[in-house]
């Protein structure tokens, strides 16, 4: 029996499987995650677009570097009475929530720039093949599994605004239902030309046009010299550490201008690697880092001591992730989002654009008063954690706000708790926001008693829920092991190969 040649993590089986597929080929982590990256499209499309943007954060060759490839604002705004820009109401069950959408809601997209960096820096396969179970997926439809069900049943009123969309996801005026096959013959055609033709397609050629198009027609700010012109960032992580004794593992994280990253190292840094493990403790680090962060909510700096690019705020919707890790102890981390999307389909493409300038959090000062060109803010946080002993975890979530807290207990339940991984993600977590607790309640009673104590406005949810976000995450071990394990509160799937 040959050795396993790697391990993933991601948010549908049928992603999985696509970078599965790849390490068993011989492609290295990085061509096993851009392979991922572009099912992700086909198989979550709420929630991954080529019309998005994102982070991976990637450890190859004893260096680890962060690529950038998140939304940008456009280089000029619109007049407000020209800008299409729309209310809709989502219904969570237990509340409403109005989101904004149109044109006029649409940043620059990152995705196909992020994904081609990536590839032409550590990528070993041709784009093309990394494409095919993508355009594979598209083409014969994917199985719609219960967290995507759930999604598009949430974001309706998205996915039926105009006509055109309502034609692809809901042609019999049903949305994607669980257990039900999904199919998008026009995406399958977008990405397959991709894969042939190369980035130039996406940012000069047709599809580039395609995505100006639709926003230069309906009131949109985002222009083809906005898309021909998006410049993919490299950047250094944050470094932290956390383990039983410190600095046992070294945490390399998201760095400013993303928030999420500054945030969960000045976590790591408040929590004592003693106490790393107990509940409490864990409840009192969130909380104090909460409230610090609050008082300058746009300066990630200052949560790590150091002068910092300041965002608008962070975008904190809509995300889903990757990770893997391959036998050569490559790893790479890449968490992604739309949105929610914007309501329009671009052209013969098959996707939306992002409504990330429809989201209120960045937006402080009211909608479209962005900076032109500003790189957009974010709680994304992939990211990877080295022992010294050797052994490697690449890790992120979705989530929203949740995404800093859930990625802190999956760290301190494997790092400083020695949980084997899967159970360091299924444990119990919690979540504290403006001194409000919410946990999951199949706490130790001890702990549940100390908590509640503590934070006496607090909710107890009964079980397991996506409200807490979806740590997708894969270890490498010293001795070339490997763990892989998806989160079951975002529809979790894993692979080792």
């Amino acid at each position: 029996m040959s050795p396993p040649r790697g391990a993933v993590a991601a948010g549908h089986p049928r992603t999985a499987e696509a970078a599965a597929d790849v390490l068993a080929e011989g492609g290295n982590a990085f061509d096993a995650a851009i392979a991922a990256l572009w099912t992700a499209c086909v198989c979550e499309p709420v929630l991954a677009s080529p019309g998005g943007g994102g982070f991976l954060t990637a450890q190859a060759g004893g260096r680890t570097r962060v690529f950038d490839f998140f939304t940008a604002a456009p280089s000029r705004p619109l007049p407000r009475d020209e800008i299409e820009f729309a209310e809709v109401t989502v219904d969570f069950g237990t509340a409403t929530q109005v989101f904004h959408i149109g044109a006029g809601a649409s940043a620059t997209p990152g995705f196909v720039p992020g994904i081609f960096a990536v590839h032409e820096q550590l990528g070993s396969l041709p784009m093309r093949r990394l494409t095919e179970p993508a355009v594979v997926a598209a083409r014969e439809g994917v199985r719609v599994m219960p967290l995507q069900a759930y999604v598009f049943d949430i974001v309706g009123p998205i996915y039926r605004w105009t006509d055109t969309a309502a034609a692809l996801f809901a042609p019999d005026g049903a949305l994607p239902q669980d257990g039900g096959t999904f199919a998008n013959p026009a995406l399958a055609e977008a990405i397959d030309a991709i894969g042939r033709e190369g980035l130039r397609i996406a940012t000069e050629g047709e599809i580039a046009a395609a995505m100006a198009d639709v926003s230069t027609a309906h009131g949109g700010h985002l222009t083809h010299a906005d898309i021909a012109g998006f410049a993919v960032e490299l950047r250094a992580p944050i470094a932290a550490a956390i383990g039983a004794r410190t600095g046992d593992w070294t945490v390399s994280l998201n760095p400013p201008p993303a928030l999420g990253g500054a945030l969960v190292a000045a976590m790591l840094r408040t929590l004592d690697p003693q106490d790393a493990a107990d509940q409490m403790a864990r409840g009192r680090a969130i909380d104090t880092v909460d409230r610090f962060w609050r008082e300058a909510p746009t300066d990630p700096g200052r949560l790590i001591g150091t002068e910092a690019p300041r965002p608008t705020r962070a975008a904190t919707r809509g995300t889903t992730h990757v990770s893997v890790i391959d036998a050569d102890g490559n790893a790479a981390a890449a968490t992604v989002s739309n949105g929610e999307g914007n309501g329009r389909l671009v052209r013969d493409c098959g996707f939306m654009l992002n409504n990330m300038l429809g989201e209120e959090d960045l937006n402080p000062g009211g909608f479209h008063c962005w900076e032109p060109g500003q790189r957009l803010g974010s709680m994304m946080t992939p990211g990877i954690a080295a022992q010294r002993d050797g052994s490697v975890v690449a890790f992120g979530s979705g989530g929203s706000n949740r995404i800093r807290t859930a990625i802190l207990q999956a760290l301190a339940n494997r790092c400083s708790a020695g949980m084997p991984l899967q159970d360091a993600v299924d444990a119990p977590r919690l979540h504290i926001e403006r001194g409000h607790l919410d946990f999951e309640d199949f706490l130790a009673e001890a702990d549940r008693e100390r908590l509640i104590r503590a934070f006496p406005d607090h909710r107890a949810w009964p079980e397991r829920n996506l409200y807490f976000g979806g740590v997708h995450a894969v270890e490498r071990t010293a001795k070339g092991g490997f763990e892989a394990a998806g989160d079951p509160r975002r529809g979790g799937a894993s692979r080792i190969v």
